[in-house]
């Protein structure tokens, strides 16, 4: 059996793209409603030469968790920076909710960020960091106090309000640079790679804590990272960039399963692609040999030649020599053993591929090992180049 992909493991999750505004509630238990985001052609260049964004158009739904999701230097940032006003478009039109935001300052405009740094102030106690920006906004004293007091509930860290800064743990301080964000009761919040600086036990604990809190709210999130299985995990869409572009947005499972081009198939996660020499009807050629696709698989529809991507999950690795539909004779050059799984190199004629086996208590195949590789027709895609 081949191992369930990491798109299927995480897409249990909402796939499906909200229609118009949607509804929470507040630290308080008010009902509010989420705002929509609109970016029309957006354009930013730094100095003569740094195209940071070239005519970015996109739409963020109501109450979406968004991930801007790309590698250093693709514009992401960027991209985030214009939203909360701490940038300027060269070019192009914002609009959040139904008011153009284009030339409005960061602090006229409903949006929060909560940055990687956190950007706590360390000398202050939790309650007075949480309680800056409303003081910043003229809140008077009653409502700031009662609102700061919400908020440190709402997110437990009540029993730790009157601590300092320099008291916490980093997973604390990500709990109060959150809070801050939201007391102030933004219809967006931005959130600049918040996680990047914890250990992995507990930013895989805080995804599923973040996820409840943007869940409960049913505010506009709108998440950077580089990160491509966080992205999947948290988002309902993601968008990819690349070089100042967007590549593709779509639902996680969409984006990782029937990527658009090489780039996305690449920067999602581990891709075996081959150049298409040949295809008739439902039959291609490639150089690990004649493959069968499932019926009616489009062909992409972008320029630049045609590949085929075999994700390594979707390989059934099997002991020995087997005959059938899409079944290629191979041999183990190379076994890397990752715990839950395993990772496979393997010589196919004059190529090599990567598969990934669950390890379900049976026996793994070992380096030098003949045995068969077989794919399913429906986990075969075609992608640009």
């Amino acid at each position: 059996m081949t191992e369930t992909s990491t798109a299927e493991r995480h897409s249990q999750r909402r796939d499906e793209p909200h229609d118009g505004a949607r509804s929470g509630v507040d630290a308080a238990g008010s009902e509010r409603t989420a705002s929509a985001i609109h970016m029309q052609g957006l354009h930013k260049r730094f100095g003569a030469s740094t195209v940071a964004l070239d005519g970015v158009d996109l739409t963020i739904e109501a109450g979406e968790f968004f991930t801007l999701l790309g590698p250093s230097g693709c514009g992401k940032t960027t991209l985030l920076r214009i939203l909360a006003g701490l940038e300027d478009a060269d070019q192009g039109r914002l609009t959040i909710g139904e008011r153009d935001v284009t030339e409005v300052a960061p602090h006229h405009r409903s949006v929060n960020t909560v940055f990687q740094s956190y950007a706590l102030f360390p000398h202050l106690s939790v309650r007075d960091n949480l309680a800056f920006g409303l003081k910043m906004r003229g809140v008077d004293r009653a409502e700031r106090e009662a609102r700061v007091e919400r908020i440190a509930e709402f997110i437990q860290l009540g029993d730790l309000i009157d601590r300092r800064i320099d008291q916490l743990s980093g997973g604390q301080r990500q709990r109060i640079a959150l809070a801050r964000a939201l007391v102030c009761e933004p219809d967006v919040l931005l959130l600049d790679e918040p996680l990047s600086a914890l250990d992995a036990g507990l930013r895989s604990q805080l995804q599923v804590e973040l996820l409840r809190v943007q869940k409960r709210l049913g505010m506009t999130f709108v998440f950077v990272t580089h990160d491509q299985d966080e992205a999947m995990v948290m988002s309902d869409r993601i968008a990819v960039l690349n070089g100042g572009t967007i590549q593709q947005v779509g639902p996680p499972r969409e984006v990782y399963e029937r990527p658009v081009n090489a780039f996305v198939a690449r920067f999602m996660g581990h891709a075996n692609l081959y150049p298409i020499s040949a295809r008739q009807g439902q039959r291609v050629t490639t150089e690990l040999g004649e493959l069968e696709l499932e019926p009616d698989l489009d062909t992409p529809q972008q320029g630049g030649g045609e590949l085929l991507l075999i994700r390594p999950e979707t390989l059934d690795v099997r002991l020995g020599r087997h005959q059938g539909v899409n079944h290629l004779a191979g041999r183990i050059t190379e076994r890397l053993y990752r715990g839950s799984h395993a990772e496979f190199r393997l010589a196919v004629g004059d190529t090599t591929l990567q598969a990934t086996i669950n390890n379900r208590g049976r026996r793994l195949p070992e380096v030098g090992d003949e045995v068969t590789l077989v794919v399913a027709p429906e986990d075969l895609v075609t992608v640009a180049n």
